[in-house]
């Protein structure tokens, strides 16, 4: 019988091993590695009120959206106080959203409602007019719209209400119009800027030799820190028509990233995740109740002689490894190999990693989440 939780230990550890057997990692497009550095994102918030919710909304202890309504009322020359106000269609929202640096005046963007008080549900409900507002307090983006929650709650609070997905928080796709533009950093110096998504001396340098090859420009791009390359740019790219089309062959051109060795392991969900430039020196390991002898230096003309071998100790009703003594294993396919013959569970690679690094044994960074 297959040993209970095999096929997760061997699920969590494929990616690693399949990326070792082909031999090398695949070239990845500048594009995918980072991104040119043209301005900065602007994150707006404002305060609004949905309405329409079916008898979800905030109660009685949320007298801030009472406030709220009152105000929006009186704005409309409507005279009411909060004590006035007892309705259970409306909740007061937190509006977020992010603003691009090329967007423009009349563009459209998503934005995310958030309950700030008692409501249960914000299914069905549509935001009044918010206004946005970045850090410096001006004005973005005004917004506006029908909610959507991706789920529903039925049965309201009770033992039999049933729920699917979190209801209290919604977005509203394309329910932002920007009503005034961000300003954009202007090119002071002639050189674009290329932030990298994961710092790496090696790719960063990588990145800049295959942008002077690509462009036949040996002095084109430099790698002046892990997460940036810089790229010069003559008056003729410096136009705007010939810039987009610069970047857009800048994205194009492929690059092999550099991969730390790194093991990542969540203790929490049995989740492991090795990379495939991790390696094992020679190492004897005890752990429960099987034992596995694998050849120190395998060869692979000869696959019956290489076969590992597993003993198991009698009257156990549950064994798992006990002893075996490893040889080197230059790479993680080796070492997937080694523990998937012993049936390990997540939980006991998990404890194994964590010896292994302990002794000084495992070539890799490890990572516990």
């Amino acid at each position: 019988m297959e040993r209970p939780y095999r096929w997760v230990a061997w699920a969590v550890m494929a990616v690693g091993a399949l990326t070792a057997a082909n031999g090398s990692a695949e070239p990845v497009r500048i594009k995918d590695l980072g991104r040119v550095q043209m301005g900065q994102e602007l994150p707006l918030t404002g305060l609004g009120l949905v309405i329409g919710l079916n008898n979800t909304g905030d109660g009685r202890r949320a007298e801030f959206t009472f406030q709220m309504m009152a105000n929006m009322m009186q704005h409309m020359s409507l005279a009411v106080t909060p004590d006035q106000v007892r309705v259970r269609n409306v909740a007061a929202v937190s509006v977020t959203a992010t603003l691009s640096p090329f967007a423009r005046r009349g563009n459209r963007i998503d934005v995310q409602v958030s309950s700030l008080g008692d409501a249960s549900s914000l299914q069905g409900g549509t935001l009044l007019q918010a206004l946005l507002m970045g850090a410096d307090g001006r004005t973005y983006v005004t917004a506006q719209g029908p909610v959507s929650v991706g789920g529903f709650n039925l049965g309201g609070a009770g033992a039999g209400a049933v729920t699917k997905n979190h209801t209290v928080v919604g977005t509203i796709p394309g329910g932002g119009i920007v009503t005034e533009a961000p300003e954009r950093l202007e090119q002071l110096d002639p050189q674009l800027v290329l932030a990298l998504h994961q710092s790496d001396w090696t790719t960063a340098s990588r990145v800049a030799y295959a942008v002077n090859s690509f462009f036949g420009e040996p002095d084109l791009a430099a790698a002046v820190d892990p997460a940036t390359v810089t790229v010069q740019l003559d008056p003729l790219r410096a136009q705007p028509q010939a810039l987009a089309d610069f970047v857009a062959e800048l994205e194009k051109i492929t690059v092999v990233p550099d991969l730390p060795a790194r093991v990542v392991v969540n203790e929490r969900t049995g989740t492991v995740i090795i990379g495939e430039n991790v390696s094992v020196s020679a190492v004897a390991i005890s752990h429960g109740a099987l034992r596995l002898k694998i050849p120190a230096e395998p060869n692979p003309d000869a696959l019956a002689g290489n076969a590992a071998q597993v003993e198991e100790e009698p009257d156990r009703l549950h064994p798992i490894l006990n002893s075996f003594d490893v040889g080197a294993m230059p790479t993680v396919r080796e070492l997937v190999r080694n523990l998937n013959a012993l049936g390990v569970t997540p939980r006991d690679l998990i404890a194994i990693l964590q010896a292994l690094k302990a002794a000084g044994a495992l070539r890799a960074e490890l990572i516990i989440q």
